[in-house]
């Protein structure tokens, strides 16, 4: 079981790390543009969220599937597939954790106010120092709220991961598989501990992003 939980473990930082950085332009443009490009990618964004897992996993198998013209390329260095390997969790994982590494990342940069902006550019900061020494650090309560939300949406991913990852021991068999393949089993007791593992971390999350809700700027009763 150890080494399901720590593959499990390993595969949210990685997907929670990588997303957090890549994440992070996405989210400024997509908070500071007013185009109708924007609104278009950020349909794209959130499509994970209403998207079945099933179907988000079955594209992902043929994108990474030996027969995809995306895997020619790596053919050439003697990769024919990451269908069922860790690396392709963790791109499937990316995609479709992406909405909630984005969402509370946009909607902290918008909440910033323009006066914030104009001072900045008063004092003679460039866009980069801006975004940096002001925006960063007024946006990181949404940084925490993206790192938990993609930490704990990842380690509860299960249609996609068992899609392109199957149940290898090991490689690809993390804790939500683990739980399917106990009941299958009809081994109980073991299932019933897995889930109680997952019940209880994803009621710690879920207490954990109330209790940072009521801890940010301008959530108090007198400003609601």
């Amino acid at each position: 079981m150890a080494a399901v939980i720590w593959l499990t473990l390993k595969l949210a930082g990685v997907t929670t790390l990588i997303l957090l950085v890549a994440a992070t332009p996405l989210a400024w443009w997509l908070a500071r543009s007013r185009s109708f490009a924007s609104e278009l990618v950020g349909a794209v964004v959130a499509l994970p969220i209403v998207l079945p897992p099933t179907v988000l996993g079955f594209y992902l198998l043929i994108a990474l599937g030996p027969n995809s013209p995306l895997m020619a390329p790596l053919q050439a260095f003697g990769v024919r597939t990451l269908a069922f390997t860790f690396t392709g969790l963790v791109i499937g994982s990316l995609i479709y954790s992406l909405p909630f590494a984005v969402q509370p990342l946009r909607n902290a940069f918008r909440a910033i106010g323009e006066e914030h902006f104009d001072a900045a550019a008063t004092l003679g900061a460039t866009g980069l120092q801006t975004f940096t020494r002001v925006a960063l650090p007024l946006a990181a309560p949404g940084y925490v709220a993206a790192a938990i939300l993609t930490f704990a949406h990842t380690i509860g991913e299960f249609g996609v991961v068992l899609m392109i990852g199957g149940a290898i021991p090991g490689v690809t068999n993390v804790l939500s598989v683990e739980i399917f393949r106990d009941v299958e089993a009809l081994d109980w007791d073991r299932a019933h501990m897995l889930a109680g593992i997952l019940l209880v971390f994803g009621f710690a999350v879920v207490l954990s992003l109330l209790s940072l809700e009521r801890r940010m700027p301008g959530s108090g009763p007198a400003n609601r």
